[in-house]
């Protein structure tokens, strides 16, 4: 039935008054992150005169608060009213913002790592809040479809995004640079104020303590295997993502042999690419199975890593790095559709709590080492590692895609 109206449902989802809201918020939230990334990036590559050691604590900055907060986050989002925590979270980013400003201006200029650090601190608490949003508010069978829609919006700022941030601030410089940032970031709070009312629940007479509800959460985790072998493959994606990450701008200069703004078309092509796999991916939403999007993404990111690894011509680079883009969108939605298809609505942002920390706790730990391991082994090898760890985290998930493919079949029998 959902392939032959699945033109209508679109519609529908676009008709939503939920998806409308959060995607304008989404918007300005995109705008405020590429500009901060991409100005604190060339700020500090211009003060420190390319030190690798320097940029690369920008990742680190961006991605540890995320291992450290993301269970919190996500406890403190099955407490809190989800509208009401985005909210907050976005105007006390913005505050963040004109607070290290005013650092800039009066103080020292390493006031630019925390505005990374403490947007990354808040996210935790507004992005789980978004999930469980996202599963009162859209219809289980336009799921798909309404991850694809984030998904391709996120693709266009791929493309968008690092030309954004780089204009803005060799145009004006950094301190405009943060002004803009600060401002996108009270732009999504005030339209999140147009959201649907929070659900009013009945608080529970023998409500559970922050820490019982943690345990809750850790315990309904490992008692779904479904869960627990989809956090042993985010494990082993997070790891070999780590170790290429803070790594692009070398493969530019070291392997290819060319210019840094080389580095702008790689992330113009996986943008590009995104955009298609998300549209792919919304067209055909309704046909293809979660773990199979989830199994062709993680594939797709073993064979692209492999293959920039051992390239020294830019084509081949280049259409390695289309290739990630392309199924990109497919991993993401995969993982995120199985974990709300396979997780109750008030463990949704615990769950999302306990996954996250896997994957980014397990990419900041190679992260932290890529610089000290790119002094020991070349390029070619750390690439070729991290292809490996894809692998093995499809290994990995191989019986989780059994346990689905089963379920699904219980499902069309009923």
């Amino acid at each position: 039935m959902s392939s032959t109206n699945s033109n209508p449902s679109m519609a529908s989802l676009l008709r939503n008054r939920f998806i409308q809201t959060i995607m304008t918020a989404g918007l300005f939230i995109q705008v405020g992150i590429w500009v901060r990334n991409f100005a604190i990036l060339l700020f500090v590559t211009e003060k420190t005169d390319g030190d690798a050691l320097a940029v690369s604590l920008i990742s680190v900055a961006e991605f540890a608060p995320i291992f450290i907060f993301s269970f919190i986050g996500g406890t403190f989002a099955d407490r809190w009213r989800p509208k009401r925590t985005m909210i907050w979270c976005d105007f006390l980013s913005a505050i963040s913002i004109f607070v290290i400003l005013m650092a800039l201006l009066f103080s020292t200029w390493k006031a630019v790592f925390f505005a990374t650090f403490v947007s990354a601190i808040l996210s935790q608490f507004s992005q789980p809040s978004g999930m469980k949003l996202f599963k009162v508010h859209v219809p289980g069978e336009q799921m798909q479809a309404g991850m694809s829609l984030f998904q391709t919006m996120m693709a266009i700022f791929m493309i968008i995004g690092p030309i954004l941030g780089t204009f803005v601030f060799q145009q004006f410089g950094i301190y405009i640079s943060m002004m803009v940032v600060g401002i996108a970031f009270l732009l999504s709070a005030l339209v999140l104020t147009l959201l649907p009312p929070d659900r009013m629940e009945k608080k529970d007479e023998n409500e559970t303590s922050l820490w019982d509800e943690m345990k809750l959460g850790f315990q309904y985790v490992w008692s779904r295997k479904i869960l627990v072998t989809l956090g042993g493959g985010f494990m082993a994606a997070g790891l070999g993502l780590g170790l290429i990450h803070p790594l692009a701008i070398f493969l530019v200069t070291e392997r290819l042999g060319l210019e840094e703004n080389y580095l702008q078309w790689l992330f113009t092509a996986h943008g590009a690419a995104m955009i298609i796999g998300g549209a792919v991916a919304m067209v055909f939403s309704n046909r293809i199975a979660p773990h199979i999007l989830l199994m062709l993404g993680m594939g797709s990111m073993a064979a692209g890593i492999f293959m920039m690894g051992w390239s020294t011509m830019f084509w081949l680079t280049l259409m390695a790095e289309f290739i990630i883009g392309l199924f990109m969108p497919a991993l993401h939605i995969g993982i995120n559709t199985i974990i709300l298809n396979n997780t109750d609505e008030t463990f949704v942002g615990r769950v999302n709590g306990i996954l996250t920390p896997l994957f980014m706790g397990s990419m900041v730990i190679t992260m932290s080492l890529a610089g000290l391991l790119k002094k020991q082994f070349s390029l070619f090898t750390i690439y070729q590692a991290s292809a490996a760890l894809f692998v093995i985290g499809i290994l990995v998930m191989l019986p989780m895609f059994r346990m689905l493919k089963t379920a699904e079949a219980g499902i069309n029998k009923n």
